[in-house]
């Protein structure tokens, strides 16, 4: 109760006084009596305090299956999460910095130190940060403020992150290695993020009009000039 009563974030803040009140809060109830449009963040919030919420699936008012949380039965913190999460240290972006080149790990753009951001392998709310307060760079990956917001809703609409917390699962996602996965949030798909730079900008808006007058979107025209070129090989 005395973590309860320390957290002052305003999203984890409601969450956790309506669950105090009610013994759960719904997706539902923190969209439409909070005016929150992405009810799993105001849950990250609370697990990233250092709580941890058990969620199950129930049916809403309008009978789909949607979200409800309660605090877990262990008591309300646990293991790695135990006090919330901590600060990085600057010597672990900077040898990710090293690692990596400045460029984001997801569409591998280079940009300046800071535009971008650390981010967990596996989402803190399923494998959390190491009791020890240690950081290997192994565990870490750096995101650009797109590729991050886009894991971010990809994971937290994930069954995994939602249910399961199973890190082996986040290990063998895309957003946990790009370069080398099985599935993406759980859904047997494939995906190449690319960014035109500088000079290259030129190329793209050539794609873009030959796109537009095949009457195609410019991720199906490169589809079908990819598809053409592994046809040909």
């Amino acid at each position: 109760m005395q973590l309860l009563r320390s957290v002052k974030n305003k999203r984890a803040r409601l969450v956790i006084d309506h669950i105090l009140e009610h013994g759960f809060v719904t997706t539902e109830e923190i969209s439409a009596l909070y005016g929150y449009s992405h009810p799993p963040r105001a849950a990250r919030d609370v697990r990233e305090e250092g709580i941890l919420l058990d969620s199950t699936r129930i049916r809403s008012s309008t009978g789909r299956w949607i979200a409800s949380y309660s605090f877990a039965a262990s008591g309300g913190t646990a293991g790695v999460r135990s006090g919330g999460r901590k600060a990085f240290p600057k010597k672990l972006k900077q040898m990710l910095f090293q690692q990596s080149g400045h460029r984001c790990a997801v569409c591998l753009t280079q940009y300046e130190g800071r535009y971008l951001q650390i981010d967990h392998r596996i989402p803190y709310a399923v494998g959390g940060d190491p009791v020890d307060g240690s950081h290997d760079p192994a565990d870490y990956t750096l995101l650009c403020g797109s590729c991050n917001r886009a894991k971010s809703w990809s994971c937290e609409h994930c069954p995994n992150w939602l249910e399961f917390k199973e890190a082996a699962l986040c290990l063998t996602c895309y957003w946990a290695n790009p370069s080398n996965y099985k599935h993406i949030a759980l859904k047997i798909q494939r995906r190449i993020d690319v960014t035109w730079s500088e000079q290259e900008a030129e190329h793209y808006e050539r794609l873009k009009a030959q796109a537009e007058t095949s009457q195609e979107s410019i991720p199906d025209y490169v589809k079908a000039i990819l598809r053409q070129h592994t046809e040909q090989s």
